[in-house]
């Protein structure tokens, strides 16, 4: 039995015993894959793990020279208003949530103001503070999108499509934009390869789709987010924790769990318990030797991230 197949059986016995409702189960450690599924293989909502899609589709854009990381949004977004401090603001600030701009999350938040982007960006700016918000990742796509064209385009010919993943519809805000830090539906596995190719440092098949020191700020240019622990830390998408792992991290229990050469990749349907669930999984993986990530080298042009 190998170390997959070893962290696989442990952890269905846990979702077994605990009662967690999860759906689909993918473990990769090294080069040894297993599977496991207690729902149909239906593609499902991701929630916030598709800030991750966003976060690799800027780093694929910066890579290209077609946006800057760290020069102020305001220029491509002309005629926005902007709220005090905003016009500091940068697309580094948006996908790591340090903004400083409050617009909380709710259900019809895409519906309530006639544009997002500009209620969002017409807020007054509270600095380099953490600033949890789905708005944040949505007026980043705004941006990205003013430079690259339509965002769902760009991420599915640049990242999707090299991994062989098609026929995704990016759901959509009234105006037409995509709603970024949501909308999007993967299978298990398919959401697996997406974690391969972050383990991986942006490589996928020996192709370079996205520069490695970019992937790499995904879990280690952290902000202090919080003092709960698994949400104390955050970089771009990437929540520090539990443990010495690192993930992305969507309601109801959407996870990709890094730690050294492993990824572990759950859907689920149970919000309350998917920290108790990473817990558990990052614990599996530290009992269980686990090689130390390969130093993968990086072919991409990198801006220094």
């Amino acid at each position: 039995m190998n170390s997959a197949q070893l962290i696989r059986d442990r952890i269905v016995q846990q979702v077994d015993t605990s009662g967690f409702r999860a759906h689909g189960l993918h473990v990769r450690i090294g080069d040894d894959v297993a599977e496991h599924r207690w729902a149909a293989d239906v593609r499902e909502e991701i929630h916030s793990v598709a800030k991750g899609l966003c976060v690799l589709a800027a780093g694929i854009a910066a890579d290209d020279g077609a946006v800057s990381i760290d020069a102020p949004i305001a220029a491509s977004l002309p005629g926005t208003e902007l709220g005090h401090g905003v016009e500091e603001v940068t697309l580094r600030h948006l996908l790591t949530m340090t903004s400083g701009i409050d617009l909380p999350w709710s259900e019809s938040m895409m519906t309530d103001w006639p544009d997002l982007a500009i209620e969002f960006l017409r807020r007054p700016s509270r600095g380099r503070v953490f600033q949890y918000s789905n708005a944040s990742t949505y007026t980043a796509m705004r941006v990205l999108a003013a430079q690259v064209g339509d965002a769902a385009e760009y991420v599915r010919s640049r990242l999707l499509d090299p991994l062989g993943i098609d026929d995704i519809a990016w759901k959509r805000c009234p105006n037409g934009w995509i709603l970024a830090g949501e909308g999007v539906e993967l299978r298990t596995e398919e959401l697996a390869r997406i974690g391969q190719l972050i383990r991986d440092r942006g490589q996928w098949n020996g192709r370079q789709l996205v520069s490695a020191t970019w992937v790499d700020a995904m879990h280690s240019d952290w902000v202090i987010a919080g003092a709960n622990p698994g949400y104390d830390r955050y970089a771009f998408a990437g929540w520090g924790g539990p443990g010495s792992a690192w993930r992305l991290h969507g309601a109801y229990g959407q996870m990709l769990i890094f730690s050294g050469e492993a990824v572990v990749t759950i859907t689920a349907d149970d919000h309350f318990g998917a920290d108790a669930m990473a817990g558990f999984v990052a614990d599996a993986l530290d009992d269980h030797p686990v090689p130390p990530p390969v130093q993968r080298r990086s072919t991409a042009r990198s801006e220094g991230y």
